[in-house]
C-alpha cells in the first residue's frame, strides 16, 4: 500500500491526531511518521488545525454544585466533611460519628461517564467521517500560518469559492499596520494579492479563478501600511505557509 499519497495519509494523520488510530494500525503510522516527512508534516498540520479549532471554544466554569454532586454519587458526604474541619479534632466519641460510611450500592457516576464517552466517541466518528475524502469536499485545502516559534497565527481553509481566514489568540497584531494575503507561484512570476488578513476574528476572502489556474508554491503574508499594499506588490514579506490538499 502507497501511504505517500495525500488522500490515504491525510486521513489517517487526523485520525492519528484525534487519537482514534489504536493498535497495530497506530504504530505502523507512527513508524511511517519518522520516516516520511511529508506524513510528518500532515501530522502537525492537523494538529495545528485541530488546535486552533479549540482555541475557538469558549471557556466554561463548572456550576457550584458539581463537586458536591460527584461527591454524593462517590457516597461520600461533604457536609461531614465541612462539619468536621470545623469542629476541630474529634475525641472518642466525636470519632465513632463522624466517621464516613461509603454507601455499598454501585455508584452512578461511572455509567454516566461511561454514557459521556460514548456520546464522544459518537461526535469523533462524525468528524472522522467528514474527515474521509469525498467527491466534492466543502474545504478544498488549508494552509497554516505560523511565526519564527511555531505559533499559528493565522488557519486559512479554502473552499470552491471563498478563502476562510481565522486570526488566532498569539498574533499581536500591530495597530498602525495591516497584513496581507499573497499567493507566491510556482513558476516564479509576481506575488498575487488575496486581500487583507484578520487580525482578530474570522474573514472570508474571494476565492480568484486563477487560484486553480495556476501552480501555487505557498501563501505569504506582509506587513503593509493600513489599507494593504500602496503598489500591488508585497512591502515586507513575514511568514509563508504551504497549502495542504484535503
Amino acid at each position: 500500500m502507497n501511504y505517500l499519497r495525500p488522500e490515504l495519509y491525510n486521513p489517517l494523520a487526523a485520525q492519528y491526531v484525534l487519537g482514534t488510530l489504536r493498535g497495530p494500525a497506530r504504530r505502523r503510522f507512527g513508524r511511517l511518521v519518522m520516516e516520511f516527512s511529508v506524513i510528518s508534516d500532515a501530522v502537525n498540520h492537523w494538529e495545528l488545525y485541530l488546535n486552533s479549532l479549540g482555541e475557538q471554544l469558549p471557556d466554561v466554569a463548572p456550576d457550584d454544585g458539581v463537586w458536591q454532586k460527584i461527591e454524593q454519587r462517590l457516597g461520600f458526604s461533604s457536609l461531614q466533611a465541612k462539619s468536621n474541619i470545623s469542629a476541630g479534632p474529634p475525641n472518642d466519641e466525636q470519632a465513632e460519628t463522624n466517621i464516613v460510611a461509603l454507601k455499598s450500592h454501585k455508584s452512578r457516576i461511572w455509567p454516566s461517564l461511561a454514557g459521556l464517552a460514548s456520546a464522544a466517541a459518537v461526535v469523533l466518528a462524525v468528524l472522522l467521517l467528514q474527515l474521509q475524502p469525498m467527491p466534492s469536499p466543502e474545504v478544498k485545502q488549508l494552509a497554516m500560518i505560523n511565526n519564527q516559534q511555531t505559533e499559528l497565527l493565522w488557519s486559512i481553509e479554502i473552499t470552491e469559492q471563498q478563502i476562510a481566514v481565522r486570526a488566532t489568540k498569539a498574533l499581536q497584531a500591530q495597530s498602525n499596520a495591516d497584513y496581507e494575503l499573497w499567493i507566491v507561484p510556482q513558476d516564479g512570476s509576481a506575488p498575487i494579492s488575496l486581500g487583507l488578513l484578520p487580525k482578530v476574528g474570522e474573514r472570508t476572502l474571494l476565492k480568484p479563478q486563477l487560484f486553480e489556474q495556476i501552480t501555487i508554491a505557498a501563501l505569504a503574508v506582509s506587513l503593509e501600511p493600513l489599507g494593504g499594499s500602496p503598489n500591488g506588490a508585497p512591502t515586507e514579506v513575514l511568514y509563508t505557509g504551504k497549502l495542504v490538499l484535503l
